[in-house]
């Protein structure tokens, strides 16, 4: 198989390896549609060897001798990690926080078959969530970053259509948490500089996005609130400063998602207006998944703005440029189109 190789610094290429062998309760999907997210950070710093990547979406075509959750021809997410399947956590369908994750590469025997920057990959049949017969590889695979933690977000917090949500951070996480908000009927405000990224949340339909680093920013979202401050938002920026900005952005015994890796808050305020705190990795798959490709489905027309960009494997290093410059929403690669 083809897969993805980091050469030097902002350089890549494709190299041929051994396709990935099953073994267990692992099975062989051909990936169809693999969705760009932070690696783009190994291709500037030049780290060589395969590129990563996490999400995807393809076809069942080999299953090892203990799976019976899938069978070839099936259509499927694959769900990032490998949790042991076993402990509670794994049980009740947050596998992301397992404490004794399995190392696929060396149940399987391979040298690959973990990143998804490939022509295939393995995973565990109960990490591969089916794909209804209406959705397009490029929309389901969005369960994965494109919307899988700002799906958790809006699942936690419980946002309904008589909601203000603020988004920190419109990027391809921020932008697919809009597209879930939006699709709710909420009603969405955001902080962003990007102005190529400000300007597709405005198609969206967005009604405001304001500078964080503006000296007037905290005003704007009162204004925008009646001096209440925001009941629900959402961190996808993992800017540093981005955390302690929605505590003070606020509204008393309001709730805050944090999908984004940024820096601490200040406990003392986060006390005194009691506000919840969340932390949302990836979603709930063994409670959500009708919810979540139901959300899919009836954000279709808001994911086509979201993914500003699709490329075949021949064109990774155009694909990665651009996600480099954040001249873009969400980017998928295509591994079986020249």
């Amino acid at each position: 198989m083809k897969h993805v190789v980091v050469t030097a610094r902002s350089q890549c290429g494709l190299e041929e390896i051994d396709d990935p062998q099953v073994a267990e309760n692992y099975a062989r999907i051909k990936i169809l549609s693999a969705p760009l997210c932070t690696e783009f950070h190994q291709f500037l710093n030049g780290d060589t060897g395969p590129l990563g990547g996490h999400e995807a979406a393809g076809e069942v075509v080999d299953i090892g001798p203990r799976v019976n959750m899938v069978k070839p021809g099936d259509r499927v997410v694959v769900m990032p990690q490998s949790g042991c399947g076993i402990c509670a956590l794994c049980t009740s369908g947050d596998h992301i926080y397992c404490q004794n994750k399995k190392d696929p590469k060396a149940i399987c025997g391979n040298q690959t078959g973990t990143a998804t920057y490939a022509q295939y990959c393995v995973q565990q049949d109960w990490l591969l969530v089916p794909i209804p017969d209406d959705l397009s590889y490029d929309h389901a695979s969005m369960a994965c970053c494109g919307m899988g933690p700002g799906f958790n977000a809006m699942q936690t917090m419980q946002v309904m259509p008589t909601d203000t949500v603020l988004i920190s951070g419109l990027g391809p996480v921020g932008l697919g948490t809009a597209a879930i908000a939006l699709y709710r009927g909420a009603r969405v405000l955001g902080l962003e500089m990007n102005t190529y990224r400000i300007a597709l949340a405005r198609e969206m339909g967005v009604e405001a996005v304001i500078d964080p680093t503006s000296d007037s920013a905290l005003e704007e979202i009162m204004d925008l609130t009646d001096a209440r401050g925001v009941a629900k938002s959402v961190e996808c920026s993992s800017v540093e400063t981005a955390p302690d900005f929605l505590v003070k952005a606020a509204a008393r015994r309001g709730q805050i998602a944090s999908p984004g890796w940024g820096g601490p808050m200040n406990a003392r305020e986060i006390n005194a207006k009691g506000l919840t705190v969340h932390g949302c990795w990836h979603w709930n798959h063994q409670r959500d998944t009708e919810s979540m490709m139901a959300t899919i489905r009836g954000a279709k027309s808001l994911l086509d703005k979201t993914i500003t960009h699709t490329f075949p494997f021949s064109k990774a290093q155009e694909a990665l440029e651009i996600r480099a410059s954040n001249q873009c929403g969400k980017i998928v690669l295509h591994p079986w189109e020249e």
